[in-house]
């Protein structure tokens, strides 16, 4: 028997359920298919556990270096079995709070994989939903007035490099690995890859970096890609860039695994005992039926407007799967906008230039709007200005020191154009810029607000004022 919803949306991730909360308080009547847990990747194979692990890293670090704040142990050891509980732990957790919340919204939940039907006996529209249940029972029909396909991504791979979750893994693999390898080859100096590599480097594994572009995190500010790679290679990370893989040279062996990289027309041999590729994400639409419908693809990404509407007007797509910026809080704003445009509330579109991008290595990195180069090729006459931690009393007192606040504006303006920071609890901060993004404030109004002493924002203040050379401590 066919069951009819206001909403179906196919994922439970991030996006998924965000979407489904907000369409029950709106009053839809709402479903949600998911073929695997809810919460999706972010809760359970990618945001929260590798930040759970990172965590451990972190305390890792801090307890050695534990003799410059006067502390001194006899033993300091990792028990990476431990840290793999405490991840497992936290998970769990928020995977029942993620349920709760269903509960509480009266949201149905269908555990199995979603397909997306033709015009059929059950509608005359492309949109209907077949389930093939996941513990074996007859399939379900749902009938929705409308649908949102979250369905995520999945690691992306090279071409003639088989990923066995052994010797060659994804990331996916490595945040369930209970065990240390001694060292460890990362294929992809991206986001994913930089975040590895400074945890495992914390956890003492000999960490290799091989990155295609001629620097780190290529897609950010150079100034942040010269200092995160500053960083790595002092916690004794090797970074090579320009680092053109030879997948086809892959060597497995029992203990071991090999693979060439052309690096300045050279050919190098990189030898560790696991191999991690890192080279983005491929949106999950293989199999959903998209081919039932006009909805249209490109590079693999589903094509939606400004609100994530696709080509069926009735049909809306979130997150991963639309391209753009892959994060967990990117897909659940949109999930909020494709459905409050359902529903008829005034919503305004997601704008990228808004968004806090994070990068949680050890000093962490985060930034919003445009990088210095993007600016200038933008047209833009632009001031800016550079502040370091080594100037901020808290960031002493923490013993994090390193990094700084760098801000772009548009010199005729005065607008705020992007905002760079590496630093101690830079993915907190960066809030405070996307505050003043969205409220349009200028730099001067940044330093007028009064930041308590001593704390690590006082670093937005000391930036804003240096931005006209008003700085007060530098």
């Amino acid at each position: 028997m066919a069951e009819n919803y206001d909403l179906v949306i196919l994922g439970g991730g991030t996006g998924g359920y965000v979407a489904a909360i907000r369409a029950s308080q709106l009053g839809l009547k709402t479903a949600i298919v998911e073929s695997d847990v809810l919460g999706g990747t972010c809760l359970h194979r990618g945001c929260i556990p590798s930040k759970a692990l990172l965590r451990s890293a972190e305390v890792y670090a801090t307890a050695q270096a534990g003799e410059q704040f006067g502390v001194f142990a006899d033993r300091i050891e990792l028990d990476y079995g431990k840290a793999h509980e405490r991840k497992s732990q936290i998970i769990q957790q928020l995977h029942t709070g993620v349920k709760q919340l269903m509960k509480k919204g009266q949201i149905d939940i269908y555990n199995g994989f979603g397909r997306i039907l033709g015009p059929s006996i059950f509608s005359p529209m492309p949109g209907a939903i077949s389930v093939e249940m996941k513990d074996g029972s007859d399939n379900q029909v749902l009938i929705p007035e409308n649908v949102i396909i979250a369905t995520g991504s999945m690691p992306r791979s090279l071409p003639n490099l088989a990923i066995d979750g052994d010797r060659t893994l994804t990331s996916d693999d490595v945040v369930n690995m209970t065990d240390l390898p001694n060292s460890l080859l990362i294929v992809g100096g991206g986001v994913i890859g930089v975040e590895w590599a400074s945890m495992f480097a914390d956890f003492g594994v000999d960490v290799t970096v091989l990155e295609y572009a001629n620097r780190l995190i290529p897609g950010e500010d150079q100034a942040l890609s010269k200092e995160l790679q500053r960083q790595l290679k002092k916690k004794g990370v090797r970074v090579v860039t320009g680092a053109a893989v030879q997948a086809d040279t892959l060597d497995k062996g029992n203990d071991d695994v090999k693979v060439s990289a052309v690096v300045q027309n050279d050919t190098q041999v990189f030898t560790a005992d696991k191999l991690l590729v890192s080279v983005g994400r491929v949106p999950n639409t293989q199999d959903i039926g998209l081919q039932n419908t006009s909805i249209k693809t490109e590079r693999e990404c589903i094509q939606v407007n400004e609100y994530g509407q696709t080509h069926e007007s009735h049909i809306y797509a979130i997150g991963d799967v639309i391209g753009g910026l892959q994060l967990a809080h990117v897909a659940s704003h949109e999930g909020i906008t494709a459905v409050e445009h359902i529903a008829g509330v005034s919503t305004d579109p997601v704008d990228s230039l808004k968004v806090p991008r994070c990068i949680y290595t050890r000093p962490e990195a985060a930034s919003l709007g445009l990088t210095e180069e993007q600016a200038k090729e933008k047209g833009y006459d632009i001031k800016q200005s550079t502040f370091s931690f080594n100037a901020i009393g808290k960031a002493l007192v923490f013993g994090e020191a390193d990094g700084f606040a760098k801000m772009i504006v548009d010199k005729q303006t005065d607008d705020l154009l992007g905002v760079h920071m590496m630093g101690p609890h830079a993915t907190d901060m960066i809030s405070e810029a996307a505050l003043a993004q969205l409220l349009d404030a200028t730099p001067w109004e940044i330093s007028e607000v009064i930041h308590p002493h001593p704390t690590l924002s006082e670093i937005m203040g000391e930036a804003a004022l240096a931005v006209d050379g008003n700085a007060i401590h530098s």
